[in-house]
Order: structure tokens, then C-alpha cells, then sequence
């Protein structure tokens, strides 16, 4: 079936019941995004919907017997331009203007060897007039294009600068480029290796300073593999960047070894004494071993998205046509019926249908104890089966899973740039074309002093190799990658640099009381019925009511209902008023459900309710009360006990210099209790999801770098608003997408761990980025002066770059010693 093509998005992927697109609308908009989940769900036959705004995607799941897909394709497309058209104008942000809808693009480049080659491509990818902004981080080497442009397109602009791009949309490609970084770290290991043991009797000889023809002989012979083979690939960056007319690092260390290999050999031929073989040799083997140090540090930085990949199986058994077949994981498709034995992990998202097993789910929330799963249950990719096997129906695959969206959070994290990294890039563009300035200057002043040319050479070379803009290029990503990784560990998922950078500087803290504060397992402590109506008959109105309901209490209602025997039927005319309770027809009869100011709009009248609503309250209890035809007939008194760590958590943020401050939307005297309990500053009771965004906006108003904490669909405006925003992961959807950092396990004890983690990490750039400046002004000037050799250059040009990546892998350690 043709449909006519949508202005507004581009569709990713389609099957028969979900659809995934991209739209610029929603793009780093997780407010637009939040309206645009509401505007679909409003449509019952959407089942369910996940907006991610900082990439501009939308998962949709349908029915498409009530819903057929050109209608859904019509109907998102009309409200995508809706929303696009009160979008406010764009800031003058955007290089180009780049016609029809954004496609991202996401890349593994490989053949980067220093923080000038990320900058070159990043440089290229811009120019491209289809490109709105591309980003390219040396320590992951990714790249990240955003724009009119197809993903073989960007091959080829990396390609032409003799660099190689690779795919990386599912776990599988993720887990074939790390087998490649392991075989490139080998193929490292073996140049240096050769490149050492030739080149060690070459400084030998050379200190020797010999004037037998023979033994210049045997330094020619053993230098020239270590140059061409060892050092080739050198020679063949820099040609490849010639043709561009651009340069980096390679160049620079093609134009030291060259040049003094270059010198060396008429002298050799002339049979002079003065040969600078070893310093040629020396050049390549120094800057060849501080790379394989450099890359096997920068592996350990990236360990924790790794061991993250790994937890995804390359293979699963699915039911087709009554046959089990063993297929690559990312042949699954949604619906296929798959099977899981003892002991294997689970390879895809979905639902169990039949069977009955544990699982360890310690990957996702931290806890240790194994989870019974049974028909109805969720399973998640990643998380290992105990003793039983299950066969469960596929919700979500490839990029769709948790555990991939997992991946690609802590992805985004460690390939974006802090403002700080974006000024040491700025510094990065124009060194290298700077340091061969400086060395043309060191020579020409060197011969004009009187030197000879061995010296002034000699000189030059070393200004070249001392110069390495690497650490300073490696400041930044690499504690980045460190920091985001030990989140991962924690169960901390930190979705971008920024929030890492602003969490460190964060001064109040706001937290949701219900599911954030509590553990969010409310039960129903007393139910009063003072209406008309009998137990069974009132339990069931209101759970029939509550039946449409997302919310913990709604839930608790339901559940308590349940426990007297009642099982709510459909109630019509359902209506949602959010942190307030529901309205609805039941039976023919009016039923409003939730607290006292949706009653009091609701004009109902409450006889002897009040004040055991009070006296509830005043225990930590929420009340919610039942009216039906407009008159207040029961009340429900639901307990929500607060976490065990929440106490201690709360403490230890004071002991930070942060300040808390807990706004919920329950009764004051229920909330003041919690708060109470757990030690919290102060409360804000009876707040409206408008209310929250409100309190959120005054205090930055005044000031403050604000955090909020929450867990549910009304805390994402908050969520959004705030400076960083922390969604317990044990929330809803779109809470967690609207938030900047997600608590996996829902222990609010890892707040404070993200901060702490924060903090450490802004003190480990803070000090990369010293030595890595503070080591080229002094250096330079040393070098310039003739009181390096090159080949002491070369070793402390690799040794710089080491240094900044072995400080960033303290991040990986305790909450100790980074200071």
C-alpha cells in the first residue's frame, strides 16, 4: 500500500504492530516530547509509545485492526506539524540549513591515532552542506552525524581522509568493532615489539657515536625496517591527509622520523661521522610504544560499555512453524515465540507465555536475589535464566531493548563534549599547523646562530615531536568514559556529558515523594465506607473506576479490591486529572476517586470523612476518598513506607552542601511525616505537575543549579526542566526518557553516588587539562632551546598522552583518592 510521504518524520523501521521514526520536532526537546506521548496515547488503539528527545525517535506500538498503520503514519504526521509550528524560532545555532527531515547517524571510525585526526574528521564531516552538526570523539572513536545524509555517504567522507567507518546500530556490530579494536591492539603490540628490539642495538651504536663503516652499516639495516614497516602506517596518514591538504600528529611524527632518516642516509653514503639513524628509529618505537600504552588504557576507560555488550547473547531459539531454530540474535523478530533454557541468558525483550523460572535481574536493579517469572511476566535482554525454561513472545528487539537502550545511553554519554572539551578542540585545530611553524622558526634560528644543519635539524625535529596535542585532545573523553562506565557499574546511567558536568556544581535537590522517597509499593491500611452502599458494591465502583489508572494508589486500590474478591469491570467516560485521581461512569453512576481538591472541583459533599482524612495523614497516610453521584462515600488510608536507604541518602546530600526539598502532589500532614521520617529540608504538599515545574523554574530563578528526582508521567515536566534531572528506573517510560540520569535500581542511596562520581570526574579533567597545557609550555620552549633529543621528545610526547588516560582509570577505582 503507497501512502503519501510524511512531511514531519522519517520512518526508521515498521512491522505489523510497531513503528519506529525520526523527527526533528521532538529533537532535544524532552517537553515536546512528553506532549507528543500524551497526544498518541490519547488514542486507545496506541498501546504504547517511548520518545528518546535527545536523538528525535519514537517507538510506537498499535493495534493495526483498529489502527491501521497509513492512518497512524496521517494522524502522527498532522500532530508533528501542529507541534511544529508553536515550536519557537530556531536560535541561529545551525551552520547550514538543512532541507527535510534530520537522520541520525551513529559510526565506529576507525584508524584515529590522535586527537587531531577526531578534530580533522569532525572538521570534514561539517563542511559537508548535509550535514547539520556532526561530533567526533577520539577516545570511544565514534562519530555522531546528524543531517540530511545517508549512513553510506558518511562512509565515504571518512573513507576519502583514509580513515575507515563501520556500523554500530546493533549489539552485534558493537561486539564485531570491539573484536576489531582487540585485533588492532595486537597488530599495535607486534610493530612495537619488532619496532623495540631492532631499534634497541641502533641507540646502542648510535651513543657510540662509531667510525667504523660497518657497524653505520648495521644501524642503516636495522633502522630502515623500523621506519618503513614498523612506521609505515605514519607515512601513509600523512600522504593520505597531504592529498587533503590537511595534516596531524602523523604528520608531524612522518616529518621527525623522515627527516632524520632522510639526513642520515647520503651521510651514511658519504661515509660521514654525524648520523641521526638512531633518533629516526628511536622516533618510531617511543611514539608506536606510548599508542599500544595510549590504546590499551583508553580499552580499559571503554570497559564497562563492553562487558555491557557482552551480556546481549549472539544467538536465540525461536519457534518457527512448530521448529526450533538456533538464529543470530538479530534475526529475532517482535512476536517470534522464544525459548529459554537454564543457565542461558535471555537474548530479547518480551513476555512470558508458558513456563515457570528465576531470573537474575542484578544487571538491571542491583539486587541479588533471582526474580520468579511466570506467564504475564516481563523478560529482559541480558539477564541470566536460573533452573527453569521459558517460552516468552518477543516485545522488543534489536536497538528496541532495554539493555540497548542501556548501551546507547552510555554511548551518548561518552561521545558527547563538555563546553571545556569544546575550547581544548578549539586550542587542538590550530596546533599542529602551529607547532610546524615553530619548528621552521627553531631551524632557520638554529642556522642562523651558527649551528650546522645535523643541530639545527636535530632541534627542529624535537619541536615537532615534543608538541603532541594528544593529551590535551584525550583530557576530557577519556575521564568522561571512565565516569559514565563507573555509573554503569553503580546502576547509574548518565545520558550525556552536560549532566555529568552539572551534576558536580548541583546546590537543592527535589524529590517525588510517591515511588521516588517511598519504595512505591503502596497498601491500602484502612478502607471506611460511610455511604449507601455495601463493601463489595462500593470496592467494586471505585476499583472499576481505578481500573484505567497508572498510579501507585490507583493500584492500591485495585489490589485491595482484589483481596475482598472484587474484580473491577470497564468503566466509560474515564478521565486521568494527574497527582489528583480519576473520574468516571460506572454502572450509570458518577465516581470521582482521589483526593480532597479533586473533590472539592467535582462539588462533592464530605460528610465525616475529614477528619479521620486528618488524622491519617497525620500518621504518613495518604487519603483518597470515593464519591459517588457527588457525595463523599468512603475512604481509603494507603500506606507507602520510605525506602531504607532514603534516610541515610538524605543525610549524606546534606553532608555535600546540597539542599533538599520534597514536592508531591499528596496531603501536607502525610507528607510532612515522610519527610520527617527520611530528614528532608522542607515540603511542598498538594502540587500539581504545573506547580512542580513552577517550583522547579523560581529556584533557578534564584540561582540554584537545581536537580530533580522523580519517577512518574507527572514528574516529567520537572524531570525536564531541571538542571539535571534523575529518574528512578523503576518509573514509567516517560520519566525515565525525560530525564538526563537514571537510577536503575531505584535506590535514591545512588543519587549521591552520581554526584559523588560527578565531582570526581570534573576534578580528573580539571587536572588532565592542566598537564596536558602545562606540559606543552614548558616543553616547547625546552626543545626549541636544543636540550631534548628527539628521541627523548618522542618518548615524552607518548608518555604525556599515557599519564592523562592512567589519571582518568582512578575514576574506575573507589570514591577515594582522585583529589
Amino acid at each position: 500500500m503507497t501512502t503519501a510521504q510524511p512531511a514531519h518524520f522519517t520512518v526508521a523501521h515498521a512491522l505489523k504492530r510497531r513503528v519506529r521514526i525520526h523527527t526533528p520536532v521532538i529533537r532535544k526537546d524532552p517537553e515536546r516530547a512528553y506532549v507528543l506521548e500524551i497526544l498518541l496515547r490519547k488514542n486507545p488503539q496506541v498501546k504504547r509509545v517511548r520518545a528518546v528527545p535527545d536523538i528525535g525517535s519514537v517507538v510506537i506500538h498499535f493495534d493495526p485492526h483498529g489502527l491501521p498503520r497509513p492512518r497512524l503514519m496521517a494522524q502522527l504526521d498532522a500532530i508533528l506539524g501542529n507541534l511544529g509550528n508553536k515550536k519557537k524560532a530556531a536560535k541561529a545555532a545551525r551552520k547550514v540549513d538543512v532541507e527535510g527531515p534530520l537522520k541520525e547517524v551513529s559510526v565506529a571510525v576507525e584508524g584515529m591515532t590522535c586527537a587531531s585526526c577526531s578534530l580533522l574528521v569532525e572538521l570534514m564531516l561539517n563542511r559537508d552542506p548535509r550535514v547539520a552538526q556532526a561530533s567526533v570523539n577520539y577516545a570511544s572513536e565514534t562519530a555522531c552525524v546528524v543531517g540530511d545524509i545517508d549512513r553510506d555517504d558518511v562512509y565515504e567522507l571518512v573513507s576519502r581522509l583514509g580513515y575507515e567507518a563501520r556500523p554500530m546500530d546493533t549489539l552485534s556490530q558493537r561486539r564485531l568493532v570491539i573484536e576489531r579494536e582487540k585485533e588492532r591492539l595486537e597488530e599495535a603490540r607486534k610493530r612495537m615489539i619488532v619496532a623495540g628490539a631492532l631499534t634497541l642495538p641502533v641507540m646502542v651504536i648510535g651513543m657510540a657515536m662509531p667510525h667504523a663503516w660497518w657497524l653505520k652499516a648495521v644501524e642503516f639495516a636495522l633502522t630502515t625496517p623500523v621506519v618503513f614497516w614498523a612506521g609505515k602506517p605514519f607515512f601513509t596518514k600523512a600522504a593520505k591527509l597531504a592529498k587533503q591538504r590537511t595534516s596531524n600528529m602523523d604528520t608531524l611524527i612522518a616529518m621527525g622520523a623522515g627527516a632524520a632518516y632522510g639526513y642520515s642516509l647520503p651521510a651514511f653514503i658519504a661515509n660521514r661521522h654525524h648520523l641521526y639513524f638512531e633518533a629516526a628509529a628511536g622516533i618510531v618505537s617511543f611514539v608506536l610504544l606510548g599508542r599500544y600504552l595510549e590504546e590499551r588504557a583508553k580499552g580499559k576507560a571503554g570497559d564497562a560499555i563492553r562487558k555491557l555488550i557482552d551480556l546481549q547473547p549472539q544467538t536465540a531459539t525461536v519457534i518457527r512453524n512448530g521448529v526450533e531454530e538456533v538464529l543470530p540474535v538479530d534475526d529475532v523478530e517482535v512476536g517470534d515465540m522464544v525459548v529459554v533454557r537454564p543457565g542461558e541468558r535471555v537474548p530479547v525483550d518480551g513476555e512470558v507465555v508458558s513456563g515457570v523460572t528465576t531470573v537474575d535481574e542484578s544487571m538491571l536493579t542491583g539486587e541479588s536475589l533471582p526474580v520468579i517469572k511466570e506467564a504475564g511476566h516481563k523478560m529482559t535482554a541480558g539477564c541470566v535464566n536460573g533452573n527453569g525454561t521459558v517460552r516468552f513472545r518477543a516485545t522488543a528487539v534489536g536497538m528496541d531493548t532495554v539493555l540497548a537502550g542501556i548501551v546507547h545511553m552510555v554511548d551518548e554519554a561518552q561521545a558527547s563534549k563538555l563546553p571545556v572539551q569544546k575550547m581544548a578542540d578549539k586550542i587542538s585545530s590550530v596546533f599542529v599547523p602551529s607547532v610546524m611553524g615553530g619548528a621552521a622558526l627553531t631551524l632557520v634560528g638554529w642556522l642562523v646562530a651558527g649551528a650546522g644543519w645535523g643541530k639545527a635539524l636535530a632541534n627542529a625535529i624535537s619541536v615537532l615531536l615534543i608538541a603532541c596535542p594528544c593529551s590535551l585532545g584525550l583530557a576530557t573523553p577519556t575521564a568522561i568514559m571512565a565516569g559514565t562506565g563507573q555509573g554503569a557499574k553503580r546502576g547509574v546511567f548518565i545520558r550525556n556529558g552536560e549532566s555529568l558536568e552539572t551534576a558536580s556544581r548541583l546546590t537543592t535537590l527535589v524529590f517525588d515523594k510517591t515511588g521516588t522517597i517511598t519504595e512505591g509499593r503502596p497498601v491500602v491500611a484502612t478502607f471506611s465506607n460511610t455511604g449507601p452502599f455495601d463493601d463489595k458494591e462500593l470496592l467494586d465502583l471505585a476499583a472499576t473506576a481505578e481500573h484505567g489508572s497508572e498510579h501507585y494508589l490507583g493500584k492500591a486500590v485495585l489490589d485491595f479490591a482484589r483481596s475482598r474478591g472484587v474484580e473491577p469491570g470497564e468503566a466509560e467516560d474515564f478521565h486521568s486529572e494527574t497527582g489528583r485521581g480519576v473520574r468516571a461512569s460506572v454502572q450509570g453512576r458518577r465516581v470521582v476517586v482521589g483526593n480532597r481538591a479533586l473533590l472539592d472541583e467535582e462539588g462533592a459533599v464530605i460528610d465525616g470523612l475529614e477528619a479521620e482524612a486528618q488524622a491519617q495523614a497525620a500518621e504518613g497516610r495518604t487519603p483518597v476518598f470515593v464519591a459517588v453521584d457527588g457525595k463523599a462515600s468512603a475512604l481509603f488510608a494507603i500506606a507507602d513506607e520510605p525506602r531504607e536507604t532514603a534516610k541515610a541518602a538524605i543525610a549524606r546530600l546534606h553532608d555535600m552542601g546540597i539542599k533538599t526539598l520534597m514536592v508531591t502532589g499528596d496531603v501536607e500532614a502525610a507528607a510532612r511525616n515522610v519527610a520527617g521520617r527520611v530528614g528532608i529540608d522542607s515540603v511542598v504538599a498538594g502540587a500539581s505537575p504545573r506547580r512542580k515545574l513552577e517550583i522547579i523554574e523560581e529556584l533557578r530563578e534564584l540561582g540554584d543549579k537545581v536537580g530533580m528526582i522523580g519517577d512518574g508521567i507527572n514528574d516529567a515536566p520537572a524531570l525536564a526542566a531541571a538542571d539535571v534531572g534523575f529518574a528512578v528506573g523503576t518509573g514509567t517510560d516517560v520519566a525515565i526518557e525525560a530525564s538526563h540520569i537514571t537510577l536503575v535500581s531505584g535506590d535514591i542511596a545512588k543519587v549521591a553516588d552520581a554526584i559523588d562520581l560527578s565531582r570526581r570526574t570534573m576534578r580528573i579533567i580539571k587536572q588532565n587539562l592542566f598537564w596536558a597545557m602545562g606540559y606543552n609550555t614548558v616543553s616547547i620552549p625546552v626543545a626549541a632551546a636544543g636540550r631534548l633529543t628527539p628521541m627523548v621528545a618522542s618518548l615524552a610526547m607518548a608518555l604525556s598522552s599515557v599519564s592523562v588516560v592512567t589519571n582518568s582509570l582512578r575514576l574506575q577505582k573507589g570514591g577515594e583518592g582522585e583529589s
